[in-house]
């Protein structure tokens, strides 16, 4: 029998599962003030499992039988994943679990609002009548943005669906074909901003999503818009917010903090509705993580199954190098195609024993274009990822004969309209130890190592254009550090690429862009 502790208020049903299958028994606690001391009466655990339960070294040291910890919900920022990697503990999420709690929070919070029914309720309690002050509004007929149309943002669309709202989306990776799909317009950002009288955030907080939520794109909302947040805090800017409330008359409604914890909160002046992050917390979702925590681990164990593993390590035969030389090709091939052009095909080449690898590479290949996926990621798990972003994906037969070694080749199509496509090709290898992109496009030869900041201008070939780019960067207080700036094979067109001090900034990309008449202008940190 297998011990499974359980230190939180997690459905029974979890428990229930494990036991009846007749190889488990189940330690179930709902609330343990000190998780060090629990783990370490129990250091003979072969699981466990949590909710927002911080799992730390610690703990993780305390249970040296230790295998596995799923976490039942889909973020699990608060597992220690390297430790637990280092002591040979896999760690699983259950992603999708607790989407619909949260899609139908954000519609519960938007109809709260339009109604005033918090303060309304309040008012009436108090022996008030006081119906011309809470004078609502209707979200029938509304325009609702969707910023980030993953699990969650796909569902939302289809819970509006009923109060016949204009749905405008955008996200850089769902295919166009899918959004129609979920009846979702995709537009780009500025767009939905002014567009929208509804605004709602579906996206992970990182290096490009933090503070994306600010003065440009609040300054473009409508008179009296609504922003939703129950993503992440940070991909609001607090002090845009705070700033343009008044002037823009905005109405911003927020389940997220930067820590899940009593005290003051830093919105509690701006914020008009303030949810102590309930997203998930509904009995349903409850439920639903319980019994896919119990169910995950039973086909762990009986079947070897690790599709829902966040912090598995890198094949054996395969030199880690390698991941992270697909993860960088396919981000590089991303902003070559155009970063915010409907994805709609994923295509492969892997040569020389890289072929073997082919299923597990497609992982960071995948995350690369997309910051919902984990670059931990089962294979599984990335086909069904891409099958609900209505994305292909081919991996390709490969000649050996063309003698490229271990090398990989990525190509990305999008579209750029109904009718018209655009793709972007590059390929990279690894020598001695250092990664190197030989070709983007028709340029070839190019041999660059992907590290750092990197500009990229293509253009038609004629000369002094070299010297203008390097001019403006240099006005803008920006570095070269390396320089590569090849012909196609026809020698029509030329590509410059910059290895940089720094990232560049968006505007003087654009500037320079438009002096020299690009084709491609783009930033990216490899």
């Amino acid at each position: 029998m297998k011990k499974v502790l359980i230190p939180t208020k997690l459905d029974r049903i979890a428990r229930d599962i494990l036991e009846k299958s007749g190889k488990y028994t189940v330690v179930q606690e709902d609330k343990v003030a000190d998780l060090v001391a629990f783990a370490k009466q129990h250091p003979d655990a072969h699981a466990i499992v949590v909710r927002s339960e911080k799992v730390t070294p610690e703990v993780i040291d305390a249970i040296p039988a230790l295998k596995v910890i799923i976490r039942a919900g889909a973020g699990y920022n608060t597992i220690d994943t390297k430790h637990a990697r280092k002591k040979g503990v896999d760690v699983m999420n259950t992603p999708g679990a607790n989407s619909n709690a949260v899609a139908e929070e954000v519609v519960a919070m938007m109809l709260a609002d339009a109604r005033h029914l918090v303060e309304a309720d309040a008012s009436c309690r108090a022996g008030q009548w006081e119906k011309t002050r809470f004078m609502g509004r209707e979200i029938t007929g509304k325009t609702v943005g969707i910023v980030g149309l993953g699990y969650i943002g796909q569902l939302v669309a289809k819970r509006l669906a009923g109060f016949e709202c204009r749905l405008l989306g955008y996200d850089p990776v769902i295919s166009s074909e899918r959004a129609k799909q979920v009846h979702v317009e995709l537009v780009d950002l500025p767009t939905l901003f002014e567009q929208s009288d509804y605004v709602t955030l579906h996206i992970p907080e990182n290096s490009e999503t933090k503070g994306l939520v600010g003065e440009k794109l609040l300054s473009r909302m409508k008179a009296g818009a609504t922003l939703v947040n129950c993503a992440r805090s940070g991909v609001v800017n607090e002090a845009d917010v705070r700033k343009l409330k008044t002037e823009k008359k905005l109405r911003f409604l927020n389940d997220v903090y930067p820590k899940d914890e009593e005290g003051p909160k830093s919105v509690t002046d701006i914020a008009d509705l303030m949810l102590p992050h309930l997203g998930a917390s509904t009995k349903e979702a409850n439920w639903n993580a319980a019994k896919r925590s119990a169910e995950q681990l039973i086909e762990y164990d009986e079947k070897g199954i690790t599709s829902y593993v966040v912090n598995r390590d890198i094949p054996e035969g395969l030199d880690r190098a390698y991941g992270t030389l697909a993860y960088t090709l396919s981000r590089l091939c991303r902003h070559v195609v155009g970063k915010d052009l409907k994805l709609k095909l994923i295509e492969t080449s892997f040569y020389g024993e890289l072929k073997a690898f082919s299923d597990w590479l497609a992982t960071p290949i995948t995350a690369a274009i997309s910051d919902e996926l984990d670059r931990s990621a089962d294979p599984k798990a990335v086909q069904k990822y891409l099958k609900d972003m209505g994305i292909e994906y081919n991996n390709r037969e490969t000649d050996e004969g063309k003698g490229y070694g271990n090398s990989i080749t990525v190509d990305l199509t999008c579209s750029l309209d109904a009718g018209t496509l655009k793709k972007a090709s590059v390929r990279g290898t690894v020598a001695e130890g250092v990664m190197m992109v030989s070709r983007i496009n028709d340029f070839h030869k190019l041999y660059f190592e992907p590290s750092g900041h990197t500009v990229v201008f293509g253009y038609k070939d004629r000369p002094g254009v070299l010297g203008q780019i390097g001019a403006a960067l240099a006005k803008g207080g920006v570095n070269i550090d390396d320089v590569r700036n090849p012909h196609d094979s026809k020698g029509e067109n030329s590509i410059a690429i910059l290895k940089v001090n720094g990232a560049v900034p968006a505007d003087l990309i654009a500037g320079i862009a438009k002096e020299i008449k690009a084709n491609m202008a783009f930033c990216v940190e490899l």
